[in-house]
């Protein structure tokens, strides 16, 4: 009987929690299919807000700039994740713990106290609204995390994998692209739907790096929707549904890998 009461008790608490976590997207979806005035009584459905987000932002052109930016921006993460993870794992070099340690440190950082200076220094070289000054600061953000986790997993595959390579004849270099890439694909996939979700949702780079309406990601153009002194709640609630929704089919399609590569990578 008791072993039946806790489990019920935490049947209805998961339960709780997922109405909580997933009433904000009903409230946004049920919003978006109103217009301004239905929204305000409360009765019927429309289209009209739908009409008026794309006739307010560029909605495709952002969806194609925040594609273009995030998709740059975590491919860098991962080269440089995967290789570093491998060279800080498995390759022994003088000032190796040093230099991870560093690169550790670089997580503890808080993104307000370095955003001013990578301001100045994208400007001098003259990225500011250009996708590769944003894509260099996501990528510089986002790596020493990723290279954190890339070294974790790395470290758990068994090091005779690596001598019985050389054995073979096989260099670093071909062992790295034939048996740890992909050993680590879980962890790979992990790095990739974090970062994703990540570039993606974010607004301070994109505004501070993005001004310009031609390249303006879809989360800044959100912003704009909200400068204006009335603000169009059911506009903003279609906008922030197309703005939500790759961030959520990107994970319900990896998230078995997203599960292996984090739970794999604590077990290791």
């Amino acid at each position: 009987m008791l072993r039946r009461a806790a489990r019920a008790a935490v049947f209805a608490i998961l339960f709780l929690v997922a109405v909580v976590m997933l009433y904000p997207f009903w409230f946004m979806i049920q919003t978006s299919f109103r217009s301004k005035q239905q929204f305000q009584t409360g009765v019927g459905y429309s289209l009209d807000s739908w009409a008026g987000l794309f006739d307010a932002i560029p909605v495709v052109q952002q969806l194609v700039n925040s594609t273009v930016v995030t998709v740059a921006a975590v491919l860098i993460i991962l080269a440089a994740s995967a290789t570093g993870g491998y060279a800080f794992a498995k390759l022994r070099f003088p000032g190796r713990s040093m230099v991870l340690l560093a690169i550790i440190a670089g997580m503890m950082i808080p993104l307000q106290s370095v955003i001013i200076p990578e301001f100045v220094n994208i400007s001098q070289l003259g990225l500011v609204n250009q996708y590769p000054g944003a894509v260099l600061v996501y990528a510089a953000l986002g790596t020493p995390f990723a290279t954190y986790l890339m070294t974790t997993y790395f470290r758990g595959i068994p090091t005779e994998l690596i001598e019985a390579s050389l054995i073979d004849g096989a260099s670093y270099a071909q062992i790295f692209r034939r048996v740890m890439l992909p050993l680590a694909t879980p962890a790979l996939v992990t790095v990739a739907v974090l970062q994703f979700i990540q570039v993606w949702d974010d607004l301070l780079i994109g505004l501070l790096f993005l001004q310009t309406p031609a390249v303006r990601t879809i989360t800044v153009g959100l912003a704009t929707l909200q400068s204006s002194r009335i603000i169009d709640v059911p506009v903003l609630m279609a906008g922030s549904l197309v703005s939500a929704l790759p961030a959520v089919v990107v994970y319900l399609i990896f998230q078995r890998y997203l599960i292996a590569g984090l739970t794999m990578g604590m077990s290791r």
